[in-house]
């Protein structure tokens, strides 16, 4: 990280009672790949996806998800319909410059968001350099 606010990526969460392989199979013929999908102690299934290429805002992130979300078929939307999660996670690495910075999502966006029943995290990473005596996460603390 450069000490630059900036954009990183946008991830698609999902947590169900069913299995999402096939949701990740459509999404996967979409330009979503897949970070995980996988069924976890607790019974339920987890995924979490990102998109093929890279964004430098959030905004046509979203879309190209959003246009995925929107093409499945109607075996793989009552999967996603049924899933307790469905959360557009937003992420941002922080940093001391520039002294303001904004990105916005614009209606037509938010909307399409509402439409498919989904939500908007964010996920804010804090500026890594070395802060007296504070490790990285990348390295131990020393003893």
């Amino acid at each position: 990280m450069d000490g630059r606010i900036q954009y990183l990526n946008t991830d698609l969460d999902l947590t169900s009672v069913v299995d999402l392989t096939s949701v990740a199979a459509a999404f996967e013929l979409c330009g979503l790949f897949a970070l995980d999908v996988s069924q976890r102690d607790d019974g339920l299934w987890y995924a979490i996806f990102e998109a093929d290429e890279t964004y430098d805002e959030p905004g046509s992130n979203i879309s190209m998800m959003l246009d995925a979300v929107e093409s499945l078929g109607a075996e793989q939307r009552a999967v996603w319909s049924g899933c307790s999660v469905r959360d557009f996670n937003i992420g941002y690495d922080c940093g001391d410059e520039p002294w303001a910075f904004n990105q916005g999502l614009s209606a037509e966006i938010l909307g399409r968001i509402a439409a498919v029943g989904a939500s908007l995290r964010w996920t804010i990473y804090p500026n890594r350099h070395d802060v007296a005596g504070i490790a990285s996460p990348e390295e131990p603390e020393a003893d």
